[in-house]
């Protein structure tokens, strides 16, 4: 039997605090009886780095449960996964072994789109880098809807709608996830506690690796709505000397958008330092 993810369990969490809470109102006795656990979670005024596009952004300190978010609103509002879906679909697909590793390569099918980088073959690592949607779509059409319904099932990712169409349902249709399921996940994936094999795990978070300095390694993934440019996300994970922060960014505009105010987040936190500013923690 497959051990169920954190994820659910955190959920399954949630409402039994809740159901206590509800029994302690019922008993007579006040929430004050109720020791407090300290504020883990800090509202961030990043107004000037969002320069007046919608959206929402999360940080959190895997070390000590330290979280910020931007806009704690949307934070839980879900939104379609666009190409941020590529790292649950390469596990996937890793998992199924409809894929035997990142360097198994598809043939260009010669359909000319949108992006020069996309028309010309891939590999599971490069489509990844590029964001190669044809590559993905072809990697689900390979696990199918039966395995491909049965993964999202055991990580609990978002709503796990895959009604859209086994190649599209992560593209502005019916697969949605908030900002906060989607650190639930990422939080799973680099303990490596997903109920997958460990190095499968290990595989896709060298593949998302987006910018490696000597202080500091970025594993990041972006997503955009195509169709209008208006639903952008940037997810990923930043390894310091000292830490492990994780991150969740979505916007109304493009997943450089979401990246760029990450980014500048994270400098703005003193958690990594670009070239000549800051200090990484």
């Amino acid at each position: 039997m497959k051990p169920l993810s954190n994820t659910f369990l955190r959920k399954i969490g949630r409402i039994a605090l809740l159901l206590f809470a509800a029994a302690i109102l019922f008993n007579g006795m006040t929430p004050l009886q109720v020791q407090a656990e300290p504020a883990l979670t800090h509202e961030l005024k990043k107004d000037a780095l969002f320069q007046g596009t919608p959206g929402t952004m999360i940080i959190k300190n895997l070390k000590t449960g330290k979280q910020f978010v931007y806009n704690q609103k949307r934070s839980i509002q879900p939104y379609t996964p666009e190409s941020s879906f590529k790292v649950a679909n390469a596990l996937f697909g890793l998992e199924e072994e409809a894929v035997a590793d990142e360097y198994e390569v598809k043939r260009w099918d010669g359909v000319i789109r949108q992006f020069e980088v996309w028309n010309r073959d891939h590999s599971l690592a490069s489509a990844m880098r590029q964001s190669a949607i044809w590559f993905y779509q072809a990697l689900a059409r390979d696990i199918g809807s039966d395995a491909m319904q049965r993964n999202l099932d055991r990580i609990g990712y978002g709503n796990r709608d895959i009604s859209g169409g086994i190649d599209t349902f992560w593209l502005d249709s019916s697969l949605k996830i908030s900002a906060q399921e989607q650190i639930d996940f990422l939080e799973e994936l680099v303990n490596e506690s997903l109920p997958f094999q460990k190095q499968n795990m290990k595989t896709v978070k060298r593949m998302m690796i987006d910018d490696d300095q000597d202080d500091y390694t970025i594993h990041g993934k972006t997503g955009t709505r195509l169709s209008d440019m208006g639903l952008g996300w940037y997810v990923g994970y930043v390894e310091t000397k000292r830490n492990i922060w994780i991150f969740a960014t979505n916007v109304d505009s493009s997943g450089t958008t979401a990246r760029n105010i990450t980014l500048e987040s994270l400098e703005k936190l003193h958690i990594i330092n670009r070239p000549d500013t800051g200090t990484s923690q």
